[in-house]
């Protein structure tokens, strides 16, 4: 009997530590009047966050990020950042984790502008009332909590290669 529950509990640890956290996959970036401008993949390297775009809304697949800037400090790969394609570029980078669905600590980039902010992401769980459906929280600030935040929408790649 106790051999069987040590066994249950650390599988249960391991699924846990294995798990995916919520903010993980694909995701449609929705601007503050509700239209999509594109879609993005989430996801986790070696702890920390990060989300590039795989579709732009009204734009090629193979446009280039020439309003960026040459560099930006701790940019996750090398080269002249505005001259990468916007689809496939780590344009969020950085986050830690501060608990399951929340991450911080990190930037987000705006290719089309070049702008930079410290950026958090908050997992929203579809509660049937504010929030419909799960929901990403993604704040962006210059600095002492001034920002602004947009909240995307879960997608499927089926969404994408429509």
């Amino acid at each position: 009997m106790k051999k069987g529950f040590f066994v249950l509990l650390l599988s249960a640890v391991v699924f846990s530590v294995w798990a995916a956290d919520p903010v993980e996959g694909l995701w449609k970036s929705v601007d503050e009047d509700g239209k999509p401008t594109a879609y993005w993949r989430i996801y986790v390297k070696d702890n920390v966050l990060y989300g590039e775009i795989v579709k732009i809304i009204g734009k090629p697949n193979d446009a280039i990020a020439t309003a960026a800037k040459p560099s930006y400090k701790n940019f996750p790969i090398p080269g002249e950042v505005n001259k990468m394609k916007i689809v496939g570029t780590p344009w969020i980078y950085g986050l830690r984790r501060k608990a399951e669905g929340q991450w911080e600590g990190g930037n987000i980039i705006d290719p089309s502008k070049g702008d930079i902010y410290q950026c958090k992401i908050t997992f929203r769980k579809a509660d049937g009332k504010k929030f419909k459906v799960d929901t990403l929280e993604m704040r962006g600030e210059i600095g002492f909590g001034l920002g602004r935040s947009q909240f995307w929408v879960r997608s499927e790649e089926s969404e994408i290669n429509s």
